[in-house]
């Protein structure tokens, strides 16, 4: 994670202001040690590659995404809904980790494990029988959804976390609250 963009800014430092269920909901975020609970040893290296491939995590400071994951298909936690080619969330992720092993992934290099995530991203039909477009949905989903929860996440991108009860009172484009940092490399952003 990388706090040159919103120097001196730590999400966690507004956390007084958070009522204290939102507290407790955000906090166990950072505060709980994730033992896997749905995949299994060889599919958690795996999905834990993967995410942080996906995701671009290489330094030290990684966020568990992988283990956001985990915890969401063991409490069945999906998004409500699924393609109707593709199996339940839970077994698509077994099916497509179970896929990435028969391709050697786990024992590639960086850069041969970013050409494989890229070939599923390319494909235009079926990536190990599954389709491919479909595949890249659920792990891009999953993946966002778990790291741009996470604390660590919102403290890169200058979000400042809940406002709940405090509220904001400066609504609108370059109108900052007293709270938040300007963004210092506003080159930097990737949308633009």
């Amino acid at each position: 994670m990388s706090a040159d963009r919103f120097p001196g800014f730590d999400v966690l430092s507004q956390r007084k202001h958070w009522d204290p269920v939102t507290a407790g909901v955000v906090l166990e975020r950072i505060s709980n040690v994730r033992d896997f609970r749905f995949f299994t040893p060889d599919e958690q290296a795996i999905a834990t590659v993967l995410c942080d491939r996906l995701l671009g995590q290489d330094g030290d400071d990684r966020i568990p995404v992988a283990a956001m994951i985990d915890a969401r298909l063991a409490e069945e936690q999906t998004d409500g809904w699924r393609y109707a080619d593709m199996p339940e969330d839970g077994q698509a992720w077994r099916d497509t980790l179970a896929a990435l092993r028969e391709d050697g992934f786990a024992d590639a290099t960086e850069k041969e494990q970013d050409a494989q995530i890229q070939a599923v991203q390319d494909a235009d039909d079926k990536w190990h029988g599954l389709p491919a477009a479909r595949v890249w949905s659920l792990w891009t989903r999953y993946a966002c959804t778990a790291f741009y929860a996470h604390p660590d996440a919102w403290t890169e991108i200058g979000f400042s976390g809940p406002a709940y009860p405090r509220g904001y009172k400066n609504a609108g484009v370059d109108r900052r609250e007293p709270f938040e940092v300007r963004d210092h490399q506003p080159g930097e952003d990737p949308v633009r």
